[in-house]
């Protein structure tokens, strides 16, 4: 007999679709079918019952083979690096769980380490920006019921989160938007014709990297006032068409993605974004959101915010917390040599860093903490295995729109095999023994 759990959160992406079904076998021990998810969350609570996976921990010898080791081992000898360290770096965060995180920066602060997340290569500009200027945001229940203008702007949505389109922004029928994708007008900015832009009522195809001046281009156009020929690579008659467009929504929402977060002039960007939906506001009622990617992204930035006071690239090396993304953010310390140990948990640097950083991480003593085998896991000296989160663990974690969710453990994890919070647990316990910390 087999038996189906319902209203499972998917620990793909940021979306956070809560209305996944699994099938298990009836002691728990085999995940057998999933209905509801993309294609890609499908594919993440499946791998978990792949026969090739790695279910010890691995520590490198010398001629390069590797060589299974205890839990406790792994934790001994990860205690022993971060006590050691000069100066450690401590990265990844959000592809686990909020609790585990929050051991992880108690483990931080006792070996006086960097500790950075996911953001410092994708949104981190986003959080600089709404330090500078504000988020007037919403939730993603509000979009589905409400919206009728949504702008995608430097995001695919249709590529990076499958089941946003037809769970919350184009295709739902909401409240007040009972006709579904035919009560909305969807505008698509991108330099690329993506598969979003394909679906788009207007589709913006900008010039790379100018995305600032459409923005500013845009407010102009609210205010009435002059407007050069061509902007971006965009007719001034073309932006003003869509001004009129955005400003006659009942209600509407900016989703923004990293061709805007990590094109030219960056934060900036987003600072011209988040001007534009207030003067959008004068007309009409607008939101704006960062379309977040790893499943916790969200969640590592709360708990680096709660703990520390910053959401990303915190320095703890003098027993304070410090902040200063570009010099104190995870790959600028590795290509300075800063950094003497690596200790990554819930992200792939490996496949995402400069090769030059990932040169750096192969040369130091390094910890690779992930159910799978990456790149990272493949340069770093320990790989320790653990449960996948969201699938054979549970625990809080936060959708895009900073809405804290709990996930369900849905199967049983190999015999032995530890949990992310158990295993960071045992290390900052080693640890404070070992700092003589109480």
């Amino acid at each position: 007999m087999t038996k189906v759990i319902t209203d499972v959160i998917c620990p793909f992406c940021g979306t956070l679709c809560d209305d996944v079904e699994v099938t298990v076998s009836d002691d728990g021990k085999k995940l057998l079918e999933v209905a509801n998810a993309c294609v890609i969350g499908t594919e993440k609570f499946l791998h978990s019952q792949s026969s090739d996976r790695v279910t010890k921990p691995r520590l490198r010898q010398e001629d390069g083979s590797w060589k299974d080791i205890s839990y406790e081992e792994a934790a001994d000898y990860t205690a022993k690096l971060l006590a050691k360290a000069r100066k450690p770096l401590m990265y990844g965060w959000s592809s686990t769980n909020c609790e585990a995180q929050c051991v992880g920066n108690e483990i931080a602060e006792v070996a006086k380490a960097c500790c950075d997340n996911t953001a410092a290569v994708c949104h981190g500009t986003t959080l600089i920006a709404v330090q500078d200027i504000g988020l007037p945001s919403c939730t993603l229940g509000e979009v589905k019921n409400r919206a009728d203008r949504i702008i995608f702007w430097g995001c695919n949505p249709a590529h990076a989160h499958p089941r946003h389109m037809s769970r919350y922004s184009i295709f739902p029928r909401g409240f007040f938007t009972g006709k579904g994708q035919m009560s909305r007008k969807l505008v698509v900015v991108d330099p690329r014709c993506t598969d979003t832009a394909k679906m788009a009522d207007v589709h913006l195809q900008i010039e790379q990297g100018r995305d600032y001046e459409l923005l500013d281009a845009f407010r102009v156009a609210l205010k009435g006032e002059w407007l050069p020929d061509v902007v971006a690579g965009i007719h001034a008659e073309k932006i003003r068409e869509v001004a009129d467009i955005l400003k006659s929504g009942r209600f509407g929402i900016i989703f923004f993605g990293m061709g805007v977060t990590q094109s030219l002039s960056k934060n900036h960007n987003i600072d011209a974004a988040i001007a534009l939906t207030k003067d959008l506001n004068e007309h009409t009622k607008y939101s704006i959101m960062p379309m977040r990617g790893h499943y916790n992204v969200t969640g590592s930035g709360e708990v680096f915010a709660w703990q520390f006071g910053f959401p990303y690239s915190v320095d703890l090396t003098r027993g304070f917390a410090r902040y200063n993304p570009g010099d104190s953010s995870s790959i600028d310390l590795l290509l300075r040599g800063e950094i003497d140990a690596m200790f990554t948990i819930g992200s792939d640097p490996g496949a995402h860093f400069p090769i030059s950083a990932v040169k750096q991480i192969a040369k130091v003593d390094s910890v690779c903490i992930d159910p799978h085998m990456t790149p990272t896991s493949g340069v770093s000296k320990l790989h320790v295995p653990v449960a996948f989160n969201g699938v054979e663990t549970g625990g809080n974690c936060y959708r895009m729109d900073n809405v804290p969710i709990d996930c369900r453990k849905v199967v049983e994890p190999p015999e032995g095999m530890k949990t992310d919070l158990e295993f960071l647990t045992m290390v900052c316990d080693r640890l404070k023994k070992l700092k003589g910390v109480a």
